[in-house]
């Protein structure tokens, strides 16, 4: 009989290639403009077939980043005392994953995020799209704005954890959470929903 030739079906190297499919098209074009159907035909299977291992474009994502938790489940308790200490309730969120067990995959993750061009587009990616995205979409901002915003955010939490988790600089690296969140949340705040020229002045100086 002739070898059978075209899209493969279903079987335990589907999930892994359509994974690696999807990191390829994720890190080349950004999560706005990968499609299932282009990611489907990179891993050589059927746009059905990463619908029924993963569900939605989301859910691809966060798999092909082994995010550590899902934003989108946790990001709703941040605004559940309303938009006025968002950024303290953010930074104890993200403090409390990390502080996790879950916090080994994402100091991997960051740690390869570093030295890998790669994997810092994935994660830029992921922080942009699935986590400050649905924060700034949750305020009522002006939408020039957003980008400033959003690469203000980015860079405080990512100071921070890189201070705290690969750096280990004390006494940051040993604080409580709550104490982090009450030293940092009001950057956070300002950067999110303060005036912008206020917000990256002290960036600058924070920075100088």
């Amino acid at each position: 009989m002739a070898r059978r030739t075209g899209r493969r079906p279903g079987n335990p190297d589907t999930r892994e290639a359509i994974l690696t499919a999807a990191r390829q098209v994720f890190g080349e074009r950004g999560f706005d403009q990968a499609s299932v159907r282009a990611i489907a035909a990179a891993a050589g299977v059927d746009p059905a077939l990463v619908h029924h291992y993963f569900g939605t474009k989301d859910n691809l994502f966060l798999a092909a980043m082994d995010a550590p938790a899902d934003p989108g489940e946790l990001l709703p308790q941040a605004f559940a005392g309303g938009p006025e200490e968002v950024g303290e309730r953010l930074v104890r969120l993200v403090l409390g994953v990390w502080d996790s067990p879950a916090g080994v995959a994402a100091l991997a993750l960051l740690r390869s995020a570093l030295t890998n061009d790669w994997t810092a587009r994935l994660m830029r990616e992921f922080v942009t799209t699935q986590i400050i995205r649905r924060v700034l979409g949750q305020l009522d901002l002006d939408q020039a704005e957003l980008p400033v915003r959003s690469a203000l955010v980015a860079s405080q939490m990512a100071g921070l954890l890189v201070v705290r988790y690969i750096l280990r600089l004390a006494p940051l690296s040993t604080m409580a959470a709550d104490e982090v969140a009450a030293a940092v949340g009001p950057t956070i705040q300002r950067y999110l929903t303060g005036p912008l020229t206020a917000a990256a002045g002290a960036a600058e100086t924070t920075s100088g």
